[in-house]
């Protein structure tokens, strides 16, 4: 077992060799960049090495999600498809295995990629063994006598015993476990083809119109039997044949239709949260509250129409090429297809004119709810501040073209709901009524021809669905694209070989030093700050005062990565940001933004507090947590809470004041353990005696400390 385990495994200092391996062997297609040397090694603690995992995944344009695995779930994992890498615990050094994503997940073998770059294959039970023998054996041992004890047969022992040695271990920690796989960011199309959607999206296309065939199919065993006055039970029971040979057609077509549904759906949501978290701060200053509902809302019509719309357009794609194609061999086949083309140039404008005013009506019920939102949340401000008498200034003009604009959406909808199915039906049968009443025609072909027609109307009854959600989806789309396309930003990822923040040694080094920076807004002609330099050594203190308008946040805003200088140089600890990568900088210095700008989420008081730190918090973490809260003052909030740090707060939970906002505020950034905290006006809202207590606690404990304040 140990030399197949040496033959299997990759050391920690081999671990970016892995990832690559991994990344090419799995078709991820990772970014061709030369790899960098692991100064750390199997030296890195544990959380450093899952750190520096996730850093040189995003170095190769990659994700590594990081999974604690507990004993329960062993086995799920273990049939799970990589491509992942799956640390095996020891006594010595850590060691890897790197898992393929071969898409079988069939429990019987699992595909490793050794560090000879060749494929083995190995059992689920062997890789078991290395995880949880030495779990397991001391508890065997224990519950041994116990079974004997009980008088439990010997058939039935090995039952029990896993049983117990589960119930045992069942939330204790085994391994870690990461999932490698290309980030929301990376090309949508190449997300798909990863998801193996393009193969289930054919196999639904063969499962539908292998249903529209047998369905063409027993129309024209029915008609024909009909026609011909010889329908006997041979032709009924062919036709029932067919009928039941629809039946798992239609449940494929159903089931992949749910799918792919429901992988593109899920591919959708994480895109746009991703992109909603690229988002600079200008781009979500310039919107309100209900704008930003406004695009979520969008985002739901998004998902929900443009799948649904597109798969039903698909099917009637479908249904029309079928019709057209039974039209050409039936009675009246050039009328009826001629017919049929200039139908289907009616309806796309009927569906063009139903976009444009469905349009002009989404765009004024976003601009009411925004309105609504904005009230909504100014309402205690207008009751204080505005005239009773100009509350609701705007309201009826606002209503009366909604309803204007309702009106005429509702007719166009109408319309196209209406005369696409039924009128196609009407003028395709005084089409076909001459060759019908001719009599020159076999009832072979007539029975073809209303077959045809008949296709037509049931596709035609699916168009006018289709087109709504469709268009709808487009309209939406136009709220929701910022979002999806900011996912494709690039943002600086770092050189995953730096040590972590606190490991950097700065003796004898700036801080932090800045050299002719220069920033302006885009709205704005003159730069806030221009060529402005300094340096910053690790324990200073400084104060930086100034009146409103000077720049004393935008500055800050720059310090931690937030914005970026148009000219100048930048640098932390030597390096500049492309080096260290926006998470290495932000890590390293940390903030907490002016009041106005910072949140109590609803959520506990410990994650409010530890929201910067690696989630679920261990003993220690919550042990600093209440400490620092104590030195801030926060000791009688801690005490009045029911539930001590564990107590839900924010909007719906426990309501804090604004001087205990602020000092939460305060112990969010300290906890973070970064190299320089800036406390942007944090002690505004603070007494004298709380200032004390609270400016001796971040004197105490920041590295390195900025105060902005007013004079």
């Amino acid at each position: 077992m140990t030399t197949q385990a040496d033959t299997l495994t990759w050391s920690a200092g081999q671990l970016a060799q892995a990832m690559e391996a991994l990344a090419h062997a799995s078709g991820l297609e990772p970014r061709p960049v030369q790899t960098p040397y692991d100064p750390g090694g199997s030296s890195w603690p544990d959380h450093v090495v899952e750190k520096w995992i996730q850093e040189n995944a995003r170095w190769h344009g990659l994700e590594a999600e990081h999974v604690d695995v507990t004993y329960d779930v062993v086995d799920e994992m273990l049939r799970q498809v990589g491509p992942a890498l799956l640390k095996i615990p020891g006594n010595g050094d850590p060691q890897f295995l790197a898992l393929l994503g071969d898409g079988k997940g069939d429990g019987k073998s699992v595909s490793v990629l050794a560090p000879g770059l060749t494929t083995r294959k190995v059992s689920p039970g062997w890789i078991r063994s290395r995880l949880v023998d030495s779990l397991e054996e001391p508890v065997s041992r224990e519950v041994q006598p116990l079974l004997e004890l009980a008088g439990i047969p010997e058939q039935r022992r090995g039952r029990a015993r896993a049983a117990l040695i589960h119930e045992r271990l069942r939330n204790k920690s085994v391994t870690s476990f990461w999932k490698v796989r290309i980030p929301p960011g990376a090309g949508f199309a190449h997300q798909i083809r990863e998801a193996n959607i393009p193969p289930r999206f054919l196999a639904m296309i063969a499962a539908y119109c292998g249903e529209y065939a047998l369905w063409i199919l027993s129309w024209w065993l029915i008609g024909k039997g009909a026609l011909e006055g010889t329908f006997d039970s041979g032709w009924l029971l062919a036709w029932a044949l067919l009928l039941l040979t629809i039946v798992p057609f239609r449940l494929l077509s159903t089931w992949w239709q749910g799918v792919v549904s429901i992988s593109v759906a899920a591919l959708l949501k994480r895109r746009l949260l991703y992109g909603a978290l690229r988002l600079t701060p200008e781009e979500i200053r310039m919107q309100g509250v209900g704008q930003f509902l406004g695009r979520v809302l969008e985002s739901e019509a998004v998902e929900a129409m443009a799948l649904s719309g597109g798969f039903s357009a698909l099917i009637s794609v479908i249904e029309l090429l079928a019709a057209l194609f039974v039209l050409s061999w039936g009675s009246a086949a050039t009328l009826l297809c001629l017919l049929l083309i200039l139908w289907i140039l009616l309806i796309a404008y009927l569906g063009y004119d139903f976009y444009v005013r469905r349009k002009s009506w989404t765009a004024t019920r976003l601009n009411m709810t925004h309105d609504l939102i904005e009230r909504m949340v100014g309402h205690r401000t207008r009751m204080a501040q505005e005239s009773h008498a100009h509350w609701h200034d705007g309201e009826d003009e606002q209503l009366s073209r909604y309803l204007q604009l309702s009106r005429n959406m509702d007719h166009a909808d109408l319309r196209l709901i209406a005369l696409a199915p039924h009128g196609w039906l009407v003028v395709a049968l005084l089409g076909l009524a001459p060759a019908f009443s001719s009599g020159l025609n076999s009832p072979e072909k007539l029975a073809i021809a209303i077959g045809g027609i008949l296709v037509a109307y049931r596709a035609f009854r699916r168009v006018a669905t289709s087109l709504w959600q469709l268009e709808d989806a487009a309209i939406s789309w136009k709220q929701v694209a910022p979002l999806f396309h900011a996912a494709t930003r690039p943002e600086p990822v770092g050189i995953p070989m730096l040590r972590p923040a606190r490991e950097a040694k700065t003796d004898g080094l700036n801080l932090v030093e800045a050299q002719d920076l220069t920033f302006r807004y885009q709205d704005r002609g003159e730069p806030v700050l221009r060529k402005c330099s300094f340096s910053i050594r690790a324990q200073d203190r400084i104060l930086l005062q100034g009146h409103s308008g000077d720049g004393k946040s935008t500055l800050a805003s720059l310090l931690i990565g937030m914005r970026t200088p148009q000219s100048g140089l930048l640098l932390l600890e030597g390096l500049d940001w492309q080096t260290l990568g926006i998470d290495g900088w932000r890590r390293r210095i940390v903030s907490a933004p002016q009041f106005h700008e910072n949140h109590v989420l609803t959520e506990t008081f410990a994650f409010n507090l530890l929201m910067g730190r690696k989630w679920p918090p261990s003993q220690s973490d919550i042990a600093e947590a209440e400490e620092i809260c104590r030195e801030l003052g926060l000791g009688d909030l801690l005490d009045r809470m029911p539930a001590a740090l564990l107590q839900m707060v924010g909007e719906t939970g426990w309501q804090l004041s604004h001087g205990e906002r602020s000092r939460l505020y305060i112990a969010r950034a300290l906890l973070q353990r970064a190299s320089m905290i800036i406390l942007d006006e944090s002690f505004a809202a603070l007494d004298p005696e709380t200032l004390r207590r609270s400016l001796q606690c971040v004197l105490k404990r920041a590295p390195a400390l900025m105060v902005i304040a007013h004079p």
